[in-house]
């Protein structure tokens, strides 16, 4: 019995043993088991966002979770373009009440303007003036190259309507250069006094009568350098000869022409003669006696000095300088002078095609 008692004694212990053994086992793995929580693949999920979102061959490899992560990232991209449509009702609600038309009449040109943009806005600008001025010419009266000089002579400091309004005067009574060279000073003096500083241009005519007479056979010269020889002959009086009375190309730089040039962005120069050459450079030499006609037409009727017309001015959307003056177009039709204003123009005797149009004689000196 003792020894059965043992041995069943041994048996239950070795028993017991093996049940521990094998709980120990049991746990083990469990323990082991905990740390997957903190394990590379909870954090793989994180990788693959970022690889689906860029659409790479390495998020395709990754499983479900990383598909289901792609897919909630893609939406994102697609709604940003929902901020687009808050802007446009404001835009299109400003369209209403006029403000965008005034930004698209004032289509300023950029400061950094090409040189090829520059030629082609200033060659439009032209056209577009020759279409409201077909008739322009100049606005000295005048019947043979002698009476052209002459009066473009007497036009300093004043106007071509003042000059055209005296002229007939000088004219009937002096008719050639040689009758001019010859004449009495103060009797001149008398005739030209409502020009303006009458006795230095007193002096002027009748010193290039003179010159006409005893240099040049009583004829005027067709040639710059030979113009610009005569007392107060300039180059702007002389390329007014030689375009009007020889019917050679030239650039006449007077005030109207600097102003309107400069407002234009055509050159940024004050020197005549360089404002001469910049614009030159800008049209073919054939444009060169219309375009002076086109500019000096448009910077006395419509592009005053002072308040210039841009409500009604045609070139406004070419025009750096929009808005420097008046812009209500009802407004601005009030300051057109001459033929624009419906006013005589400054012409006694204009051309026909200048009446045809519509334009007006201007009348003569003393006229009510």
């Amino acid at each position: 019995m003792t020894k059965k008692a043992t041995t069943t004694a041994g048996k239950a212990e070795r028993a017991g043993k093996a049940e521990k053994a094998e709980r120990a086992e049991k746990a083990a793995p469990a323990k082991k088991a905990t740390p997957t929580k903190k394990t590379a693949p909870a954090k793989k999920p994180a990788v693959a966002k970022k690889a689906a979102s860029a659409g790479t061959a390495a998020a395709k490899t990754q499983g479900k979770a990383a598909g289901r992560a792609a897919g909630k990232a893609a939406p994102l991209k697609k709604q940003a373009p929902a901020k687009k449509p808050a802007v446009a009702p404001k835009k299109a609600a400003a369209a209403v009440k006029g403000v965008a038309p005034a930004k698209t009449v004032a289509a300023r040109p950029p400061r950094g303007e090409s040189r090829t943009a520059l030629v082609r806005r200033a060659r439009r600008i032209n056209r577009e003036l020759a279409e409201v001025y077909p008739y322009a010419h100049p606005e000295l009266d005048f019947e043979n190259p002698f009476q052209l000089v002459v009066a473009t002579v007497l036009s300093a400091q004043t106007t071509d309507l003042r000059v055209n309004q005296t002229t007939p005067a000088l004219f009937a009574k002096y008719p050639t250069p040689e009758d001019l060279a010859a004449a009495n000073p103060e009797e001149v003096e008398e005739i030209l006094r409502p020009t303006g500083f009458f006795r230095a241009k007193t002096k002027s005519v009748i010193g290039l009568s003179k010159a006409l007479a005893e240099d040049f056979g009583g004829e005027v010269p067709g040639r710059l350098e030979d113009l610009v020889k005569l007392p107060g002959v300039g180059r702007k009086t002389a390329f007014v000869v030689l375009g009007n009375a020889f019917g050679r190309p030239g650039i006449t730089v007077d005030t109207h022409f600097q102003r309107l040039v400069r407002r234009w962005r055509w050159t940024e120069a004050t020197d005549p003669d360089k404002i001469e050459a910049a614009v030159g450079a800008l049209f073919p030499k054939s444009d060169w006696t219309d375009l002076s006609h086109h500019v000096i037409w448009h910077g006395r009727r419509i592009c005053h000095a002072r308040k210039p017309a841009c409500g009604a001015c045609p070139v406004a959307p070419l025009c750096p300088a929009y808005g420097e003056g008046e812009t209500d177009p009802e407004k601005a039709k009030k300051l057109l002078k001459y033929e624009k204003g419906g006013f005589p123009g400054q012409r006694l005797n204009p051309p026909r095609s200048y009446l045809e149009a519509g334009g007006k004689p201007a009348p003569p000196l003393g006229a009510g």
